[in-house]
């Protein structure tokens, strides 16, 4: 008994001052039981899982991605409008103006990705699509021109190229393993006003969007998505690319919490594409109905080579400006804009056979589709 007397006099009191004052510092500090990295016993029919908090502050993400995201600016000519005419006349008279130079400019705005150092953007396609003068600016305030690589018409989806140095590719996350209920991050350029970010959780994945045609595999969100968003980066927390933003909803009302992005494992492997096809080294446009009637094309259709890059396989093979394309591989051009998007899916060293109208006469050209200069 003396025994137990005498260690109760050598380590009790010990014991109890220090518990007394661990009591006094929790009551006092009670923040450090809610440690932003504090770990969590989950108790669920499951066996135990102990998860991490994520931090209070998202700041190192943003900092991380945002030199990757861009705002994007497009201009539109249009025909000019006459404030005084209506009907069939005044579209008429609109056409005759349109001859004489008037002119007037429409401006939209959008986000893109910067993907590679040397300069390849992800954006959705209507950011950029009739664009008729584009230009990008960096997080950093400079800018700079774009040149369009191609576009993925399904998916809503385009590849642009910048010549300017120093640039900050965007880290990939894998998309596949994200999961309802994971922060992120929507990185935009929201209505002009500047680059922004928007917070808020993967809400579903594998949506479809809008139409019938339309792609299924979206992830959808709660983060703010407006427009001028449309193209930007979806991120999660570590900064690392999930998406890119594609859509809301309903684009007539605003911030109803349910916008889209196509997962970036689909958006890289839809760049890939377009950056490994086959080139040919022209630009073209649609030939107008009434032209192609008047030159007597059955059916009225056609593409106008508006281009032809120097060192191309087009310029090798003879093409020339203002030729037309009448017919591709032996079948008459019915839709021209499937036509483009079967020359443009060709890979290198595939061959085509083209019909062309120049000068009044029906010319075959043959030409094999090569690289396109500045894919590694």
């Amino acid at each position: 008994m003396k025994k137990v007397n005498r260690i109760l006099n050598d380590f009790g009191w010990p014991i109890v001052i220090g518990l007394l004052c661990a009591l006094l510092i929790f009551t006092l500090r009670p923040q450090w039981l809610n440690s932003q990295w504090q770990a969590q016993i989950i108790n669920s029919s499951e066996p135990t899982k102990i998860y991490l908090h994520r931090p209070a502050s998202y700041a190192l993400a943003v900092k991380k991605a945002s030199p990757s995201v861009v705002n994007i600016y497009t201009q539109k000519i249009l025909p000019g409008i006459s404030r005084f005419s209506s009907g069939n006349l005044f579209q008429q008279l609109s056409n005759q103006n349109d001859a004489a130079g008037s002119k007037r400019k429409e401006s939209s705005l959008g986000s893109g990705v910067i993907v590679t150092s040397d300069g390849y953007i992800l954006t959705n396609n209507h950011v950029i699509d009739g664009a008729d003068e584009a230009l990008v600016q960096l997080e950093d305030g400079r800018e700079g021109n774009i040149k369009l690589i191609g576009v993925n018409r399904e998916l809503d989806l385009a590849v642009l190229k910048i010549n300017l140095d120093h640039l900050t590719p965007i880290k990939l996350a894998d998309s596949s393993k994200t999961q309802v209920g994971d922060v992120v991050l929507a990185i935009g350029n929201p209505f002009g006003v500047g680059q922004s970010v928007s917070q808020g959780i993967i809400s579903a994945t594998h949506r479809k969007g809008s139409g019938q045609d339309a792609f299924q595999n979206l992830i959808q969100t709660d983060a703010a998505i407006n427009p001028g968003n449309s193209g930007g980066a979806l991120v999660d927390t570590d900064g690392n690319l999930v998406g890119i933003n594609v859509a809301i909803l309903n684009p007539a009302e605003y911030a109803m919490g349910i916008s889209f992005a196509i997962p970036a494992n689909t958006a890289i492997k839809s760049f890939i594409a377009i950056t490994s096809r086959g080139w040919l080294g022209i630009e073209a446009n649609e030939l107008k109905l009434q032209a192609a009637k008047s030159l007597g094309l059955k059916p009225p259709s056609g593409l106008v080579i508006k281009n032809i890059f120097p060192d191309s396989p087009a310029f090798s093979s003879g093409l020339l400006p203002g030729d037309i394309i009448v017919r591709v591989n032996a079948t008459e051009i019915i839709n021209p804009e499937k036509t483009m998007d079967m020359i443009g899916s060709l890979s290198p060293g595939d061959s085509l056979q083209l019909d062309i109208l120049r000068n009044g006469k029906i010319k075959p050209v043959s030409i094999v589709a090569g690289v396109r200069p500045g894919i590694n």
